[in-house]
């Protein structure tokens, strides 16, 4: 059996040289790394790469610009990029508001990534450490031991009894004076916050980020576009912030989605070979969305295992086709499917009519995929399902998922939450 690990991965991809294409995306990243005053952010739809390319951010801000070469920017790089130390964290949604992120941030002692660790501290050590293979990698920042005597705490950052922004604030200060400018020489403190779609209460984030933003501190967040709205809405200078670091990811072009699946192949060594009919099929069930080509070219590799094959060609192709028509392939959108459409065949015909529906787009921040419940009570009328009303607020229940979010801007217009899900909704038979 070989493991679909070595091509395909559903996680973050954090090694350089198994990202593939973004070229674009990479020139924007350089360019607000290099940008002395200027918020990253990046955004766009689910399942798009935005954690991977916010990962490879924090790569070249390391120094580390592996990325920019293996894409052909090796002359855009200035001859002299600004370095930082970097702070990376991944929220999730028990954070309900910025002070409970700015506490989580505060208390997080995450040895490699950790705000915490970057703090003068009395009874710790850190060292610099790689983040990548290679040698020459940018250096961060690693706690390798607690225990031993380190720098007094109250020389250089205060904890403010009840005050967590103020705690916050002096840590951050700390850091600049003590590690960024003396020990490691770095330009700046880059604080990096993964997904931030999911705080449902950004009050005052925006304020904060604005207000500690320099030379000397950046912040990143990565989310939807919607939440570069929230920040705006919370404090209109961050605006300016974003005029060089806006970084808007859509969906992959055709030649960079067949790309992850050569890349794939060059990392199994010759392990396994899929046909380009196959990679065809692949990239149009995909829609341009990495993260589902992964998903797909990791169920044909066990798949091709399960055959004692070395090869991905159609049939291969069409059992895993069969396996995720029938809801077998993959458990969690399975799971999800069955939560939203329960017991009621009319909800699952209506989903289905929801999904196959054309996407409409928007020219706001966001390129969500708009659609419109009058255009589906005309299809539905066709499969006698009545009583739409009755039967769709399910699907934009918090309880069983919610798979729809309502666009407020006009009556009857929704989109999906997770485009991911929409396509395997697509693919399964009803």
């Amino acid at each position: 059996m070989l493991d679909p690990e070595v091509g395909f991965t559903s996680d973050v991809i954090t090694d350089p040289n198994r990202f593939v294409g973004r070229k674009d995306l990479i020139r924007s990243c350089i360019q607000a790394l290099n940008s002395p005053n200027s918020l990253i952010a990046i955004y766009g739809k689910r399942g798009v790469g935005k954690s991977s390319l916010l990962r490879q951010v924090q790569q070249m801000a390391l120094g580390d610009y592996t990325l920019a070469t293996n894409a052909g920017l090796h002359h855009e790089i200035p001859s002299k990029p600004r370095q930082y130390l970097t702070v990376f964290y991944t929220c999730d949604s028990l954070i309900d508001s910025g002070e409970t992120l700015v506490s989580r941030l505060c208390n997080d002692q995450d040895d490699i990534d950790g705000l915490l660790r970057l703090v003068p501290h009395e009874g710790k050590e850190i060292i610099e450490f790689n983040r990548a293979k290679e040698a020459s990698a940018g250096a961060d920042l690693k706690v390798v031991n607690w225990g031993t005597k380190g720098i007094e705490t109250s020389k250089y950052a205060r904890v403010i009894e009840s005050d967590i922004i103020q705690t916050f604030r002096n840590f951050v200060s700390a850091i600049v004076r003590h590690q960024v400018k003396n020990r490691m020489n770095r330009d700046g403190l880059l604080i990096l916050l993964d997904e931030f779609d999911v705080l449902a209460n950004k009050n005052g984030l925006g304020s904060l980020i604005k207000s500690l933003s320099s030379k000397d501190i950046k912040f990143g967040v990565c989310g939807i576009g919607q939440d570069l709205a929230d920040l705006i809405e919370d404090h209109a200078s961050v605006e300016r912030l974003l005029e060089q670091g806006a970084i808007h990811v859509k969906t992959m072009p055709t030649p960079e989605a067949f790309g992850v699946l050569n890349k794939a192949e060059e990392l199994f060594e010759g392990k396994i070979e899929i046909t380009e009919d196959v990679k065809l099929k692949i990239v149009e069930a995909s829609q341009g969305y990495p993260y589902f080509i992964q998903m797909i070219g990791k169920s044909c590799v066990n798949k091709a295992s399960q055959n004692s094959s070395s090869r991905i060609d159609s049939e291969v192709f069409d059992q895993v086709l069969e396996d995720i028509r029938s809801g077998i392939a993959f458990p969690t959108l399975e799971t999800t499917y069955q939560r939203a459409v329960g017991n009621s065949e009319n909800r699952q015909i209506l989903l289905h009519l929801l999904a196959e529906q054309p996407e409409k787009k928007t020219l706001f921040y966001e390129d969500v995929g708009r659609i419109f419940l009058k255009n589906a009570r005309r299809d539905a009328e066709d499969f006698n399902v009545d009583y739409i009303d009755q039967i769709l607020p399910r699907l934009l229940d918090r309880k069983f998922g919610p798979i729809l979010r309502r666009i407020p801007e006009g009556q009857g217009v929704y989109e999906f939450i997770n485009p991911v899900f929409r396509l395997y909704v697509n693919l399964r038979k009803l």
